[in-house]
Parts: C-alpha cells; sequence; structure tokens
C-alpha cells in the first residue's frame, strides 16, 4: 500500500479548510485516512496551518509522498520551528 500525504477537504461551499492527512494513495481525496496529521485553511491571515512534524517524520520515514502543498507546508513549519529554537 502506498501512502501518501495530502489535503482532505472540509467545511462548506466557498469556505472550504482542509485536513492534511496520511492516506492510501489509491482512495478517493475526501474518502477514508489513517491518520491526521494537521489542518490548513487558507482563508485565515497570517500562519494558516497547523502540523505535527513528528508524524510527518514517522510517515516520511516508512516511505509516505507528500503532495507538493503538503511537502509546502512542512517547509514553513521547519522553517518556523528552527527560529523559535
Amino acid at each position: 500500500m502506498a501512502v501518501a500525504l495530502r489535503l482532505r477537504r472540509e467545511g462548506n461551499r466557498n469556505r472550504a479548510y482542509y485536513k492534511i492527512v496520511a492516506t492510501d494513495s489509491r482512495a478517493r481525496r475526501d474518502g477514508n485516512f489513517i491518520e491526521q496529521i494537521g489542518t490548513y485553511d487558507p482563508h485565515q491571515e497570517g500562519k494558516n496551518f497547523t502540523i505535527d512534524l513528528e508524524k510527518v517524520d514517522k510517515w516520511v520515514g516508512n516511505g509516505a509522498q507528500p503532495s507538493d502543498r503538503v511537502k509546502n507546508i512542512i517547509k514553513h513549519a521547519r522553517k518556523e520551528q528552527g527560529a523559535e529554537a
């Protein structure tokens, strides 16, 4: 089973937000998922995401492939984490 880290759409029409999930790559976009690892709200100003980097590292270490948007969110989260330290 190939695992993907990708966005799962939630919310109403014209007011969508997304959950960042680990899922089987063959599953539908909004179908079943294995584990939720964060959220993303494109309508929010400033920091518009939350993500658990420990879970990301676990999944990527096991071979999961993040989507382009999720890669970008991970990169920004690591940059923020580095600035705090």
